[in-house]
């Protein structure tokens, strides 16, 4: 079992107290897996590319979000000194580490959304 190094604690995300909870609502939120998913697949994006690339992310999300990503190691951010500036994102070991996962997530919701949507349309009858 791994130990929280800052409580000396075993990780344990069914507790309220323990920081992995909140990794892992980081991490299972729809933004952060759009923008894994996307820089693991077309590898460095600018904010543009992914901005487009992710439908319906507003500015200030996908901003949160890549500033949250960067703060937990999972990428980087390159500014290049061009005008105007030209800024690329790219994953970190940690962050191709969650790609597995991720994209075995987006392949089971694209394979399975008729089902859920028969579900849905059966609860609401």
């Amino acid at each position: 079992m791994t130990t929280v190094e800052s409580s000396g604690l075993p990780a344990d995300v069914y507790s309220a107290k323990c920081p992995t909870r909140q990794v892992l609502d980081h991490i299972a939120g729809k933004w952060t897996v759009l923008v894994i998913d996307s820089l693991m697949q077309q590898g460095t994006l600018r904010y543009t590319d992914l901005a487009r690339r992710i439908g319906g992310v507003s500015q200030k999300m996908l901003t949160q979000t890549l500033r949250s990503l960067e703060a937990d190691g999972f990428l980087t951010r390159t500014v290049h000194p061009t005008i105007p500036p030209r800024v690329e994102y790219e994953l970190t070991p940690l962050g191709r580490s969650l790609a597995e996962p991720i994209a075995a997530l987006r392949q089971w919701t694209e394979e399975h959304i008729n089902e859920i949507e028969r579900a849905r349309a059966a609860a609401r009858a």
